[in-house]
């Protein structure tokens, strides 16, 4: 069984969490989604900055 903390965030914090939330999720859910959405867009980001500067050998070459 996992173990449940509490955990101390403003109000108006609390009020946006809910905003984007969907019917019956729970906080946990909901901050997982988030936590899981920011590592998709940190990916994205890390994929663009390589093609950016890095370079690449095409398949056929190699």
């Amino acid at each position: 069984m996992s173990q449940v903390t509490t955990i101390q965030i403003q109000k108006d914090t609390r009020d946006r969490l809910r905003e984007i939330g969907h019917k019956g999720e729970t906080y946990d859910k909901l901050i997982r989604r988030l936590m899981k959405a920011a590592r998709e867009i940190e990916f994205y980001a890390d994929l663009d900055r390589i093609v950016d500067k890095e370079e690449f050998v095409p398949l056929d070459e190699v």
